[in-house]
């Protein structure tokens, strides 16, 4: 059963396009939180990676992704 609170249902979840252009079925990018920085001064930032059925503390009905 799928959890109606989860990050595949917040606003702020993108689905992960990986380099050959198709989305992964179960994880995502959350938009809401900044990109996480990487140990090499030299390196771009990554933005978080979380799975479709994940959650968290910042999750509202006012951020909560409209049907299509």
């Amino acid at each position: 059963m799928e959890n109606t609170t989860s990050c595949s249902k917040c606003l702020y979840f993108e689905d992960h396009v990986v380099n050959s252009g198709k989305s992964k079925k179960d994880d995502g990018l959350c938009r809401f939180n900044p990109p996480v920085s990487q140990p090499d001064a030299d390196a771009h930032g990554l933005w978080p990676v979380v799975f479709a059925n994940d959650w968290c503390g910042h999750f509202t009905a006012q951020r909560m992704r409209l049907a299509a």
